[in-house]
């Protein structure tokens, strides 16, 4: 608004002697463009987020294999295998707006690239319009990345009695404001995450989607639950599928219980532009591999124990390899082990593929290493990593934040 003002002032001469002036040389006064209501203000935002639009690079990752943007597990080294085994498209962990501007380290960290990352976003998280919109002007000055996302999906509730993550959904006005501003400052394109709304059974995403599109967003992501369903039933890809035309010409990706080619097949039939995947290539990382050979890989023990070196080695390089980076980086693999521990090896299975929602009971094994990777006990989850980092420090313990109480 201010700076609408300053062109007008500008253009005017700087003030009434000016004008005085300029129409001594003949030349006409220009009205000024002072701001005065919310309606002209929304105007002057589309219309600037409009011409911005018009001069960014286009996001063209329609059909590409999208990886999620992962609390916690979603970090560098993961996203390093993830791109090994075929991921096209990977983001940053969610980072907070606010612990950015204030500078702190573990934040900016969350945002760093590897160069393997030729298609690479950050993902940010906020409540205010003031706040999101600093944080995107600074990070357009400071990061590269091809696109910045915002995170309208998170359903911790730390995050939604903020205003911030799915509550956003219910404050249409602030999420408005959110987009048309941050689209207005960035250079890269804006792209945002939601659900199919707050409640279950109350689907808000087909009514906001025409609105993103016409905010300035150049794709949307929805992962077909809504907040209040968490992962207790399956993600609803009809409803995604009737989104799809809501959206309209706007590229619409979906998110859910993707785990097999065959899943990925039956979701690309809806019409979507692409997919994103979260927790299947947190059950599997090789599963971007078999989407694009269109196989089930029986992958062995020994094959899948390489995969967790490669990634010790790649935390050791990230984090450090001294102590602390040696603990920084069993955290994290322990973490991860906490969901591989869920994956069914293909020739174990009695029917395939194997589905997201099933927790397979407890199974021997075709080796010793095949059955200490399905344990349930972080106890193994320990020795696993002490094969690969060695020792844990003594009194260690360890309790997987996914299954901590995070909600409350």
């Amino acid at each position: 608004m201010a700076e609408g003002a300053a062109e007008a002032s500008g253009e005017n001469g700087g003030g009434g002697d000016s004008g005085a002036g300029t129409l001594e040389r003949g030349v006409a006064p220009i009205k000024s463009r002072y701001l005065t209501t919310k309606e002209q203000f929304h105007e002057f935002l589309e219309a600037r987020g409009q011409e911005k639009s018009s001069r960014k690079t286009k996001l063209d990752i329609g059909g590409k294999l999208y990886l999620a943007p992962l609390t916690t597990c979603g970090n560098l080294p993961f996203r390093r295998i993830c791109k090994r085994f075929g991921a096209d498209v990977t983001c940053g962990e969610m980072a907070v707006c606010t612990n950015l501007l204030q500078g702190q380290t573990s934040e900016w960290a969350l945002l760093k690239r590897h160069p393997c990352e030729d298609i690479f976003g950050v993902q940010l998280e906020g409540a205010f319009p003031d706040t999101m919109t600093k944080c995107a002007e600074l990070l357009n000055r400071t990061i590269e990345v091809d696109f910045v996302d915002i995170n309208v999906g998170c359903p911790i509730d730390l995050v939604y009695k903020k205003g911030g993550g799915c509550a956003l959904m219910n404050r249409s006005a602030k999420f408005q404001q959110i987009v048309r501003c941050m689209n207005q400052v960035l250079d890269v394109p804006l792209t945002v995450k939601i659900r199919t709304g707050v409640q279950e059974r109350v689907n808000l995403a087909h009514q906001l989607l025409p609105k993103l599109r016409d905010w300035g967003a150049a794709l949307v992501t929805l992962h077909g639950r809504s907040r209040e369903q968490r992962y207790t039933k399956l993600a609803d890809w009809q409803y995604i599928e009737q989104c799809v035309t809501a959206a309209s010409p706007m590229p619409l990706f979906g998110n859910g219980d993707i785990l097999s080619y065959e899943d990925t097949n039956r979701a690309l039939q809806t019409g979507v532009a692409g997919v994103m995947i979260a927790r299947g290539a947190l059950l599997k990382p090789w599963l971007f591999t078999e989407i694009k050979e269109q196989r089930h890989w029986d992958i062995s023990s020994s094959e899948r124990l390489d995969i967790l070196r490669d990634f010790t080695h790649y935390g050791l390089e990230h984090w450090g390899s001294d102590t602390q980076g040696v603990e920084k980086t069993r955290r994290f693999l322990l973490e991860w082990l906490s969901f591989l521990c869920r994956y069914v090896p293909v020739g174990l299975l009695e029917r395939l593929p194997q589905r997201i929602n099933e927790r397979p009971p407890y199974y021997l094994g075709r080796d010793y290493l095949e059955t200490l990777m399905a344990s349930q006990k972080a106890s193994d989850w320990i020795r696993i990593s002490e094969m690969l980092l060695g020792p844990v420090p003594p009194n260690f313990v360890f309790l997987p934040k996914h299954k901590a109480n995070a909600y409350k």
